[in-house]
């Protein structure tokens, strides 16, 4: 087992109906609470039934809304409000809504005392001015199973146009004090939404466990949540008011959870590097299935197992193979003949191309535009 380390993580409190401790949460942290919302879900059952809890423990909120992922200006205008509240001036931020409603109130928890702009920050623009903190405590309460921001240091800030971009404000301080995860609070998403997110929780989940940051730790954890997605994602969309409904959200929301801890801890990947530039100039951030049905492939007898070795000798890692021990015993010159034996897209003894997991019929087989069975680089 090789040697790792984990950051820090919020206290999770999770389960359905747990969002009924939120006011005392809250209030165990300050009493006067910033707290950011989406548009309309003041009108909800489930905000009358939190607010009227908020004000039997004596906690003053004051409330901000977003629709959309949070732009530098959003920020800093919420920061200005808050810093100029006088008395309302608030010692305690809490998010209530999806990733971009978690986003921005990470971001506002981390500038209200110190604050500046939200652009000092960012990753790979503007000055990129260490952060010096303090950050308020964060209050993280998810109303969406996707993003797993709840468990995340990071706050995704967009600016959209020809010059824009998509960078995080990350901070160990801004990682939430407590997440409060109840999947009761999941049970009006459309299901466009559903399906929307579980994509995404699926998409970080599977580029955790193939990070070559991963360890056993994130590995057992992404696997959990992959099981979660498999069991829950397609229930939860085909019947979203039905009699399996409230566990299959819960095994959702537990998913989306796991997946903010594991890319956390071992990061993303290919897909969530494209979404950035793509999100910064449309609407396209994340991979969305709309109103359509998730597409999860089955196992079948077609297929084939990818060495984890091979994957890992490419920068990639699969869920089949051999153990860890295993693994480390293997030498160089073992590895490279794996990979030459199970690169992705090659057979062995014949420059053809086929699926690195499926093994195509005899119709479905071309040529490869290689003249070697090989491909140039991997030898």
């Amino acid at each position: 087992m090789k040697p790792f380390s984990i950051a820090r993580l919020p206290k999770i409190v999770f389960g359905a109906g747990t969002s009924a401790e939120l006011p005392g949460i809250v209030r165990g942290l300050g009493e006067r609470a910033l707290v950011v919302t989406r548009p309309g879900f003041g009108d909800t059952p489930e905000w009358r039934r939190i607010a009227g809890g908020f004000a039997a423990a004596g906690v003053l909120v004051v409330t901000e809304t977003v629709s959309g992922e949070p732009s530098p200006g959003l920020v800093d205008e919420i920061v200005v409000r808050a810093r100029g509240a006088g008395a309302a001036r608030p010692d305690v931020v809490v998010g209530i809504g999806g990733g971009s409603v978690l986003d921005t109130a990470k971001a506002v928890a981390g500038l209200i005392v110190p604050g500046n702009s939200v652009a000092d920050h960012l990753e790979g623009v503007g000055p990129g001015l260490p952060y010096r903190g303090p950050a308020l405590p964060f209050v993280a309460v998810p109303t969406t199973a996707g993003t797993g921001s709840e468990a995340t240091k990071n706050a995704v800030i967009s600016r959209r146009g020809p010059n824009g971009y998509k960078k995080s404000f990350r901070d160990e301080r801004l990682v939430a004090q407590v997440a409060v995860v109840d999947p009761d609070l999941l049970a009006s998403a459309p299901q466009e939404l559903i399906a929307a997110n579980g994509m995404d929780a699926l998409t970080q989940l599977l580029e955790s466990y193939t990070s070559s940051k991963a360890n056993e730790f994130t590995d057992a954890l992404a696997l959990s949540g992959l099981a979660a997605v498999r069991d829950g994602l397609l229930a939860w969309f085909d019947d979203p008011s039905g009699s399996g409904a409230a566990a299959a959200r819960e095994r959702m929301a537990y998913a989306a959870l796991l997946s903010g801890i594991c890319l956390a801890q071992a990061g993303l990947g290919a897909v969530h590097g494209l979404a950035s530039p793509l999100g910064a100039q449309s609407r396209t951030a994340r991979p969305a299935a709309r109103s359509s049905r998730p597409r999860l492939a089955s196992t079948s007898k077609r297929c084939r197992p990818v060495s984890r070795t091979t994957l890992r000798w490419r920068g990639m890692r699969s869920s089949a193979g051999c153990s860890p021990n295993r693994r480390k015993r293997r030498s160089n010159r073992r590895t490279r003949k794996l990979a030459r034996r199970w690169s992705s897209g090659w057979t062995r003894g014949a420059g053809t191309w086929t699926c690195p997991v499926c093994r195509p019929s005899a119709s479905e087989t071309r040529r490869s535009p290689h003249s070697s069975p090989t491909p140039a680089g991997r030898a």
